[in-house]
Formats: structure tokens, sequence, C-alpha cells
């Protein structure tokens, strides 16, 4: 038993529970955004109660913290950053752009909430703020190693690569949400990227 005197069981069975409700939250910010989506109808895709919600998650703006929470996690699970060899974390990033091309709730998510967030009231304004930050950092050092290492191609300036790679990507997936026939994510990116290298990606 534990401290609070609650058995194992019941902690997995809420941990079950606020899985189920941050998925249904991705589906509903998703389709709807933030603003628009509502406790009500993440509750009802759960079949649960809003009050019944709220005991998981006390408002809508700690529920859409878990949801973008569960979706970094599933990125860092591609790349990682800090690998010695850059080379390495850009096939990583590959891997999370193929993913990304089989969860299209989590791609509808980034979109509307990155778009969404462009306005300084909205509560994920500072996340994606320090997410670009984050982002861009971590690639413009991934360029750097490689660069470090010979195998960045002449005039490569990797910040540059950095923000473009970014750009290119976000730009992908609204290509690809309104038409997933028009194109391959991965395949664009590889082909944006190959030019940058001196070693086959």
């Amino acid at each position: 038993m534990t401290l609070t005197g609650k058995p194992r069981g019941e902690y997995a069975k809420t941990a079950s529970r606020k899985r189920e409700i941050l998925e249904a939250g991705i589906e509903v910010f998703s389709t709807s955004g933030f603003r628009s989506g509502s406790i009500r109808e993440i509750a009802d895709k759960v079949g649960m109660s809003q009050a019944g919600l709220l005991h998981h998650f006390t408002n809508k703006n700690e529920l859409l913290a878990g949801v973008l929470e569960l979706r970094d996690n599933r990125s860092r699970a591609f790349i990682d950053f800090d690998a010695p060899l850059g080379v390495e974390s850009l096939r990583g990033y590959l891997g999370l752009i193929e993913y990304n091309s089989s969860v299209r709730g989590l791609v509808e998510l980034h979109c509307v909430l990155s778009a969404e967030a462009t306005s300084p009231a909205h509560p994920a304004h500072d996340y994606f703020v320090e997410r670009y930050r984050y982002v861009v950092e971590s690639i413009t050092n991934v360029f750097r190693r490689i660069d470090d290492a010979g195998l960045l191609a002449d005039g490569v300036v990797p910040e540059n690569a950095a923000r473009a790679l970014i750009a290119l990507t976000d730009g992908l997936q609204v290509q690809w949400l309104l038409d997933s026939s028009s194109l391959d994510m991965v395949d664009e990116a590889r082909r944006h990227l190959q030019p940058l290298l001196l070693v086959e990606l």
C-alpha cells in the first residue's frame, strides 16, 4: 500500500484515464482549436461528465498543457539533438516526419495551435515561443556539429539552415493536411537536406 493508502491499481487506472482524456484533447483541439474546442466535447468523447474530467485536469489550460506535453514526449523519442554525430540527429528528424505522417491528429494539433498561439493572449503563446527557440537552437547546434566534422557543404550557415528546415517542415505539414496524396513529407525534407551535406543522409 502507498503512503496515501490508495492501491497501486487505482493509480494505474487514474493514469490510464488521464491518457484517454489527453488523446481526446488532441482530437478536439486539433480539429476545433483551443478556443472553440470545449471541455464538454472532450468529456463526451471519453464518456464522462465535465465534473469528472475536471477531477483529473482542473481547467482547460491545464488540459492543454498536458496535451502539448504528450505531443512533445512522442517527438523526443525520435530525435537525439545531442547525438555526437549531427547527421544522426537529422536522420532522427526524418524519422519524426515519417511518424507524423501516421498521426494526422498530432500534425493538425501543431498547425492549428501554433497559428492560434501567435496571439500573446493565447494560453499556449509562451509555450510555442519557447518551443521554437529551443528547436532552432538545437538544430543549429546539430548543423554546427556537422560543420565541425567537415560534412557541411560550403557556404551553409548553421542557424540559417536550421530556420529553413523548420520553416520547410511546417509548410509541408500544412500542404500535407490539405492534400496528403500530393506529397511525401519525408522525401521532400530529404531532398532539401541532402545538398547541404557532404555525406549521404
